[in-house]
């Protein structure tokens, strides 16, 4: 069995060579590469960057949206025994300048122009960087200040001018525990950790959910997540790897819906924000549907509900599924582009129980993965025909999962990475003499074995009364009333807690007609003391079926959704809690004003 990423590639080109890997859609087509050209083409570029100079062990910085050359880049990298560490498109000048410079790249790969500028504008602060290859068109100049700026097909010239030999003793000089991958965590303070991961890690991991999840070579997935995270380089990168199936790259996340409809993939992987997003679409677009389709809708929901549940039950479905199934739910599939997917997924952030229904309603279930980057990628998974709705699933198989008695999620196991890079203290931090992760993570396992996330440990919240809340699952119920895009609740130390919410522009104006109110847009909706009142109604009977002190006491509705172009969500869509805080700190302070005036005033 091979043990690193050079000897899957070469399996899988020897096995599936003309098969097509990759698709990607230029000029209004789509352009295929097969196995064996992926394979040749990584080679050239590790060709390439043996000819630059790139040292073993050091870094290849690698930005720009999900593409075949990003690929190439990434896997040419590993051969030629450099480290390829991928950087967020959406990350500043200065942020992409610390991961070049932390990981000493000599060379870095960026698609667009205004990519590459990036580099140009910090050149001086990276003395180690000495190219760029600008991935995707030709560069207006050869030389930018110090820099030599090289277009794709130049650096693969060089490449072929190369020996093969040469590549070929940096593929023989790599062991399996070799670091031969840095994921930089999207930090929500300070600057980035490098997680170290080995060729074992890579391998062990892909191959292990490729074995659990029954994957093979007919499966087609669609790339359109970051690549610089470490889901995406397991879904587009190292699972495809190991099976040897067809990936597609959407053209960008907004358009995500058509490739989806074009593609029909077998699997698909949508984080939380994304699965909200369609189901908001779908929602706003029942709203508008004539009466008698509303009432077919609604009992067909019913019936898939209670069929999800029952099958999760060991029971059998309801008698009239069948024809809730051939009315509703296999044109719903249909018209999502995924009448073909055998396995529907969401990580990388928590989902709300009413997203999960709404989904396991329409005979869609969504199955949950949890993990981190220091465990590349998954530590649990949910199996098709055994999952349950709410929780993370089971340990990977050949993996360890333990729950401390603290409450923290532990993991040990082969896909647990190496450590930090330059940061000893961190390492010792995360990982323990025993070799155990720990994830900052609190959980709990069922008596099957089934993990449920219940917080992270340094968000739980201590109310004034001295008790222990966990905000993430206040904030999955908030998330449930439809009309609710975001939600943060603070009350560290207060005396009550409250909300910021900011809401979903699918759904404002069809809410506010509901309301009796004028609004049009979030910001309208957010000023309007009519549609307030409708949704302090909502979150009432919420707080109706909490325990008092879960309850939320008072709210503020942002007048934005918060977005990554904004900086309150990572590149992943998870609210970055520390930076929502800071920002909408006097609306944070407005919300306890009468306590602390009431305090003051008080003998």
């Amino acid at each position: 069995m091979a043990t690193m990423v050079h000897e899957v590639l070469g399996e899988t080109a020897k096995r599936y060579g003309d098969r097509p890997a990759l698709r990607v859609k230029r000029d209004g087509g789509w352009r295929t590469t097969t196995w064996s050209a992926y394979q040749r083409d990584a080679r050239r570029v590790g060709r390439a960057l043996v000819g630059l100079g790139a040292a073993p062990g050091k870094g290849v910085s690698i930005i720009g949206y999900n593409s075949p050359e990003w690929l190439v880049a990434d896997v040419g990298a590993i051969l030629a025994g450099a480290v390829p560490a991928g950087i967020y498109t959406t990350n500043t000048p200065e942020q992409v300048r610390y991961i070049t410079d932390h990981c000493e790249a000599k060379v870095a790969f960026a698609d667009t122009a205004a990519q590459v500028d990036k580099f140009v504008a910090e050149q001086e602060r990276m003395p180690h960087l000495e190219v760029v290859v600008q991935m995707l068109g030709r560069p207006a100049e050869g030389k930018r200040g110090r820099l030599r700026v090289l277009g794709w097909d130049e650096l693969l010239e060089l490449g072929d001018a190369t020996p093969e030999s040469e590549l070929d003793a940096r593929v023989a000089a790599q062991k399996p525990d070799d670091v031969c991958t840095l994921i930089y965590t999207s930090g929500t303070t300070g600057d980035p950790k490098a997680v170290m991961i080995s060729h074992t890690n890579l391998v062990w991991t892909a191959e292990a959910i490729v074995k659990a999840l029954d994957f093979g070579p007919n499966e087609v997935s669609i790339s359109y997540l970051p690549l610089s995270h470490i889901a995406e380089q397991m879904l587009s990168i190292h699972g495809p790897m190991a099976m040897g199936s067809l990936l597609y790259f959407a053209e960008s996340l907004e358009k995500l819906g058509e490739a989806l409809q074009e593609v029909r993939p077998t699997v698909f992987l949508g984080v939380p924000r994304v699965w909200e997003k369609i189901q908001a679409k779908m929602v706003a677009a029942g709203a508008a549907s004539p009466p008698l389709r509303k009432k077919i809708a609604a009992w067909a929901r019913k019936v898939g509900l209670q069929a999800g549940y029952a099958e999760q039950r060991g029971e059998a479905r309801p008698l009239l599924y069948p024809v809730a199934k051939k009315v509703v739910f296999d044109k719903v599939r249909q018209r999502l582009g995924l009448d073909r997917a055998r396995v529907c997924v969401t990580s990388a952030a928590p989902i709300s129980k009413d997203t999960l229904e709404f989904f396991l309603s329409l005979g869609i279930p969504i199955l949950e993965v949890y993990g981190m980057s220091e465990c590349t990628g998954p530590a649990t998974y949910s199996p098709p025909d055994d999952f349950r709705t709410g929780k993370c699933g089971v340990v990977l198989p050949g993996a360890e999962l333990k729950i401390a008695e603290d409450g923290e999620v532990c993991m040990r196991g082969a896909h647990v990475f190496k450590g930090y890079l330059k940061d000893p203290e961190a390492t010792k931090n995360a990982l323990d003499g025993d070799g155990w992760l720990h994830s900052g993570d609190i959980g709990t396992l069922d008596e099957d074995g089934f993990l449920q996330i219940t917080d992270r440990k340094k968000d739980l919240l201590i109310t004034a009364g001295g008790e222990n809340i966990a905000p993430q699952v206040l904030e999955g119920h908030l998330k449930s009333i439809p009309v609710v895009g975001q939600a943060v609740v603070v009350g560290d130390r207060k005396k009550y807690l409250a909300a910021l919410v900011s809401l979903d522009p699918e759904r404002v104006r069809t809410e506010a007609e509901a309301a009796g109110s004028p609004a049009k847009t979030i910001a309208e909706a957010a000023k309007c003391n009519t549609f307030r009142k409708h949704l302090q109604k909502q979150i009432d009977e919420l707080n109706g079926k909490l325990a008092r002190v879960q309850t939320i006491k008072k709210f503020v509705v942002v007048p934005t959704e918060f977005s990554i172009d904004g900086g309150e969500l990572t590149p992943t869509m998870k609210v970055k809690r520390k930076v929502v805080n800071e920002k909408y700190k006097v609306e944070i302070e407005s919300m306890y004003a009468e306590v602390t005036a009431e305090l003051s005033a008080s003998p």
